[in-house]
């Protein structure tokens, strides 16, 4: 059980709905998953890009009237975006502890560590733009059931999170999309090699087969080899 909390899940934002994705996302890190989502630029949010930026725009305009350092504060990075709307999903100001029958536990007040469940939550997600090393070597996961060509129907509108923030004032999306195009060039070079390889492995196996069959069935008979 703790290999499985300590495991690092590395979700591949592209294609799937903001929402959705988020409300996925919040839950396993309050349940103690670490999580990263990488290519956060790719995510979509459902309805047309116009109406979507329409809402950004005056979300912008929410500011404390007399002091607007003071907050709220308006995120322009696409991984930013995400991080904020996995964050208003999360109890990171509330202090709440849980309890049942004979585990029960009060206390008067409320004593650490039962204080802090969402902000060590969200210190468990990490958000990136784009697939920067070392996740870019890592095998990388989709959520299903937050998936756009799943959960959205193929004639409805659908804007891309990267846009948005272009057009909102995030000013790396050319460079992100360079260090993009470099890395896939890389990937391809190294899944090329990787093929190789294992054509060549696959090669060797077969050539000692019949030299080592006596022991592959002995190591079979103890379930060592299936």
């Amino acid at each position: 059980m703790a290999d499985r909390f300590n495991k690092v899940l590395i979700l591949d934002g592209r294609g799937h709905l903001l929402g959705r994705l988020a409300a996925i996302v919040a839950k396993q890190v309050l349940l103690g998953h670490k999580i990263v989502v990488v290519r956060c630029e790719g995510i979509n949010i459902s309805g047309n890009f116009y109406r979507n930026k329409l809402k950004y725009l005056a979300f912008l305009r929410k500011r404390m009237n007399t002091n607007p350092s003071r907050g709220p504060y308006h995120f322009r990075a696409p991984s930013r975006i995400f991080w904020r709307t996995v964050r208003g999903m999360l109890p990171h100001k509330t202090k709440r502890g849980q309890a049942a029958l004979e585990r029960l536990k009060v206390f008067d007040g409320i004593p650490p560590p039962y204080d802090k469940r969402g902000q060590a939550a969200l210190e468990r997600l990490k958000v990136f733009d784009g697939i920067p090393p070392p996740y870019d070597k890592r095998k990388r996961m989709v959520v299903p059931a937050a998936l756009k060509i799943v959960r959205l129907k193929p004639t409805r509108r659908f804007a891309v999170l990267g846009r948005l923030a272009h057009e909102v004032g995030w000013k790396y999306q050319a460079i992100t999309a360079t260090l993009e195009e470099k890395r896939k060039e890389k990937a391809k070079l190294r899944y090329t090699k990787k093929k190789v390889v294992l054509k060549l492995t696959k090669q060797a196996e077969k050539n000692v087969e019949s030299k080592i069959a006596k022991y592959t069935e002995v190591l079979k008979q103890y379930g060592v080899l299936v």
